[in-house]
């Protein structure tokens, strides 16, 4: 059976972005900031837009969206005194109220938009695997070398800050990969959807284990079979992918929690 270059570069994409995401996915929802995953994908959205409309590559506008509103969402929670779910909601708004306004400015078709919006797992294409490749590679790299100051910056932000570690930088470099992750997924899955990568396979993760390590490993594992299963269903069904993944990994999320030793625990 003769395999199609498309099939293989779907493939990788779904177990690469289920990888980048899920892994960013376990710092945001332990840290409480899942809500991260719906701004940022409005911005990678809001950017691949301009990037239509000036004639950028829409990637590359996108990453420079997600990584201004990084750059934003860091200082005005900390010098604004104010909590990091207050400063998502004013940057998601804005990202959202730019997005409907950049998008009645594409010229012509506005279909060229829309693609950003559902994604498309089966355009991906060998610089967009290169992409998400690099993305996944930091990622992981950044989890493994920080996992230390990681596990204490998720306990408390202040005793991380009077041990001596760096909190404000990591928290800074959390914004960016996760901006960086959704970027890269944004074609495969969509911005609309996207974000159901980063906070479901942790937030199932978190059903089942409360040591960092496993849930890092378990909720790799689920973002990949998210991955893989949606493409499954988008090749059995002829649907594009973003649905499926999303909704698959809204099953794993559903079938952890009822499965959850937690949940056990808490019954006896």
């Amino acid at each position: 059976m003769e395999i199609y270059n498309f099939m293989v570069y779907s493939w990788t994409a779904a177990i690469l972005t289920g990888l980048a995401c899920s892994l960013i996915g376990v710092i945001v929802v332990t840290m409480g900031i899942s809500f991260i995953g719906v701004c940022m994908s409005h911005a990678a959205f809001a950017g691949a837009l301009a990037g239509i409309i000036f004639h950028i590559n829409p990637v590359l506008s996108s990453f420079i969206f997600c990584f201004i509103v990084a750059g934003i969402l860091g200082p005005v929670s900390d010098k604004g005194e104010l909590k990091p779910d207050t400063s998502l909601g004013i940057v998601f708004s804005s990202s959202l109220g730019l997005s409907f306004l950049l998008l009645p400015l594409i010229p012509g078709s506005k279909s060229e938009g829309l693609r950003f919006l559902w994604g498309n797992i089966l355009t991906v294409n060998n610089n967009d695997l290169v992409i998400v490749g690099v993305v996944s590679l930091l990622v992981l790299t950044f989890v493994i070398a920080f996992f230390k100051e990681i596990q204490i910056l998720i306990f408390n932000r202040i005793i991380a800050i009077a041990s001596g570690i760096h909190a404000r930088e990591i928290y800074y470099m959390i914004l960016f990969l996760c901006g960086a992750a959704i970027t890269a997924s944004i074609k495969a899955v969509g911005g609309l959807l996207v974000f159901a990568l980063i906070v479901n396979p942790a937030a199932a993760a978190y059903q089942i284990t409360y040591d960092l390590k496993k849930m890092f490993l378990l909720s790799s594992f689920f973002g990949i079979a998210s991955g893989c299963l949606g493409l499954v269903f988008s090749f059995s069904l002829n649907i594009p992918a973003g649905a499926p993944i999303a909704l698959c990994s809204v099953l794993i999320f559903i079938l952890a929690t009822i499965l959850s030793p937690k949940r056990r625990y808490r019954g006896r």
